[in-house]
């Protein structure tokens, strides 16, 4: 009886575990979602890696969260969003998480990729890439 019960306890710690955490990733993901349609490098700033890569239609350069912030400050600045939304999200084995995104404004649409890596608990953005469609 003893052995049944500490299984289901176990199994019942996983499940909870496991689900925290998918709840975690899709919260960070919600707000960046919600940050991009608000047009807000404050907002997206909270959840970059110390090291960002950023990219605009193929020229892409590595930044340090500070800098990433007033290069995305200055991209939402010319191009005022009148609309975002992701419209495809996965993980890989190594749950890297990552999302497509499509971010209309002034200036056109973009396709924009999100790479998410796992940082201290919280995924953090590693990637941001905007091409232009």
């Amino acid at each position: 009886m003893k052995r049944y019960f500490f299984r289901a306890l176990l199994l019942s710690w996983l499940f909870l575990f496991g689900t925290g955490a998918a709840h975690a990733q899709v919260d960070n993901l919600g707000a960046v979602g919600s940050a991009m349609r608000n047009g807000s490098s404050r907002e997206l700033s909270q959840y970059l890696a110390a090291t960002v890569e950023i990219g605009f239609d193929g020229d892409k350069q590595s930044y340090n969260a500070t800098q990433a912030e007033i290069v995305i400050k200055d991209f939402f600045a010319k191009n005022t969003p009148s609309n975002f939304e992701f419209i495809h999200q996965g993980e890989s084995r190594e749950h890297i998480q990552y999302a497509i995104g499509r971010y209309t404004g002034r200036s056109g649409t973009y396709r924009v990729f999100v790479k998410l890596k796992p940082s201290r608990g919280a995924p953090v953005i590693d990637t941001l890439d905007f091409t232009k469609e």
